[in-house]
């Protein structure tokens, strides 16, 4: 398998919503393998499938207590609420204050297909929200107020239009 790079916005597929797995197979396994070799490359803590360019609803994250590989998850229970400041691997250089549930319950599968259920909080309750938003076409910059939004959209296309006039 060849290695992922990891898709910048406004690659289309960011905002694409990824489709369900219904039998994970080997290959399933080894896209996520190589998922998670390309987030701790990357010194991320999480990364969703289509911020490689795949198509599926899988994501790994691993806050510092081990990797965990989420195929169809779901969170099903939120608790309090916090507002931290996030970064994303997909949109380098933007940090964003963002309010998300202080713990989550999710269900999903493992990469073996079994089902399972996390109850997460702090900073892995966060990571998996995060991941999951990116499952559904979500970016960080959805959380922007309108006016950062728009302004930091023409920083990005006056970027893209430099960059594509010295290549």
């Amino acid at each position: 398998m060849p290695d992922m790079t990891i898709r910048k916005f406004p690659d289309p597929i960011l905002r694409k919503k990824m489709k369900k797995v219904y039998k994970i197979t080997a290959h399933d396994r080894e896209i996520l393998a190589e998922m998670a070799k390309t987030m701790y490359l990357s010194q991320g803590v999480g990364l969703a499938a289509n911020q490689v360019g795949i198509d599926k609803n899988m994501a790994v994250i691993d806050v510092g207590s081990g990797l965990i590989n989420l195929v169809n998850p779901d969170i099903v229970k939120r608790d309090g609420v916090d507002m931290l400041e996030e970064g994303c691997l997909s949109v380098p250089g933007i940090n964003i204050k963002v309010r998300r549930a202080r713990s989550v319950t999710v269900n999903f599968l493992d990469e073996d297909g079994i089902a399972r259920r996390l109850h997460a909080d702090g900073l892995l309750a966060r990571a998996v929200q995060h991941e999951l938003d990116h499952l559904s076409g979500v970016l960080i910059l959805d959380y922007m107020n309108p006016v950062k939004k728009m302004l930091l959209k023409r920083r990005i296309k006056k970027g893209r239009s430099k960059k594509g006039a010295s290549t």
